[in-house]
């Protein structure tokens, strides 16, 4: 039998492990020096002043909330096609999420439903680089500026994408990473937020460590906070992680390319785009599939030919929680739904080659055959 194909693995080695034994040596291992100079590290290739380490990137995007005083009565708009933590900070601020459709081709924020939600309560949006593809941001800050409503930039998947050349992290008034490992570089759980504001950076800082401020040795608490730190052990992974960067994301392109080049071919499959204006990371390689594919009976034919895939992602208005609290209905967001149905996410990371590459098209050609 061949050798099962996983969704993902982290590109990991000596250089991770000794990162990381320099640190256990140290014998500091909270918040301290690594974390400092992995927000940095992060920063230069971000192009922002500031960057803060936080424990996850929903943590980060909480904190952007919270850093932007999102809070009960307001309104922030977002796309509905996003994994549910983009949706959760803002409901976690007794905020209403207003979740606006998706380009079909792009999958990302469609600016032209964004224009319909805006109301008097509108208190920020949040623009998702969904997969590492680079929303159309031009679009959407020329809604938002003059309405003095700030972008808060979902760029979970997006480490290493850019925009019209400006690193995505760097468009909007915050950015937020993850660094799961199923994103572009690991540090095993871990996030962070980008910024060009002081101010916000600093109460950022704050926040993340229970609202205090460090003044002659001891903590001076000014707001109350959370224990949204990063270590010291997993800014070491980080900081050697970014070393391998550059290296990864050509494997991903490299890659994306050869199932693109072979999925051509493949009826009923509808291929991710990469727009012009953008650079794409492929965290993720989401294919749709036609109205009539089952996409869950794919996902167990591939898993019969030793390929693990799985979903796209959520179509956050079709959750029923979000049914019952705001009323929302299958059909008021149609690409959505339809993206939530029929999004499949194929393999992809470093150490994929093309032969790889070819059994992972001829399952899913021989899947998609199968189930229509």
């Amino acid at each position: 039998m061949n050798t099962r194909i996983r969704l993902s693995r982290s590109l990991l080695g000596e250089e991770e492990l000794e990162s990381v034994r320099t640190v256990l040596d140290s014998g500091y291992l909270t918040m301290g020096p690594r974390v400092t100079a992995f927000e940095a590290v992060i920063a230069q290739r971000v192009g922002t002043r500031y960057a803060v380490a936080t424990s996850s990137a929903t943590t980060a995007l909480h904190l952007a909330m919270v850093a932007l005083d999102i809070g009960p009565g307001d309104e922030v708009i977002l796309p509905s096609f996003t994994f549910p933590a983009t949706g959760h900070v803002v409901i976690q601020q007794g905020a209403v999420p207003v979740l606006a459709d998706i380009d079909p081709c792009t999958l990302n924020l469609d600016a032209a439903d964004l224009a319909r939600k805006f109301t008097q309560r509108t208190r920020a949006v949040i623009a998702v680089h969904l997969f590492g593809n680079p929303a159309d941001m031009e679009p959407i800050l020329a809604l938002t500026r003059p309405r003095g409503i700030p972008v808060v930039e979902d760029a979970a998947c997006a480490l290493g994408a850019h925009y019209q050349g400006v690193p995505c992290g760097s468009l909007g008034v915050l950015g937020c990473f993850s660094f799961h490992p199923r994103k572009i570089i690991t540090t095993g759980e871990g996030g962070m937020i980008t910024t060009n504001d002081p101010l916000l950076a600093e109460r950022i800082q704050r926040l993340r460590q229970h609202g205090g401020d460090r003044v002659d040795g001891r903590f001076q608490f000014v707001e109350p906070g959370f224990n949204y730190r990063l270590s010291d052990i997993h800014a070491a992974i980080g900081i050697a992680q970014m070393q391998r960067l550059d290296a990864i994301l050509e494997a991903r392109t490299r890659f994306a390319r050869s199932l693109s080049e072979g999925l051509s071919a493949v009826p009923g499959v509808q291929l991710p785009v990469v727009t012009p204006h953008g650079f794409h990371t492929f965290q993720t390689y989401c294919v749709i599939l036609d109205a009539g594919i089952s996409r869950d009976q794919v996902i167990s034919a591939m898993n019969h030919a030793n390929i693990e895939t799985t979903i796209g992602t959520y179509a956050l208005h079709g959750l029923g929680y979000m049914q019952a609290r705001y009323g929302y209905q299958e059909t008021d967001l149609p690409v959505s739904a339809m993206a939530g149905r029929q999004g499949l996410s194929l393999p992809i990371y470093p150490g994929l080659d093309e032969h790889d590459a070819a059994r992972i098209v001829a399952a899913l050609a021989e899947a998609v055959r199968g189930t229509t």
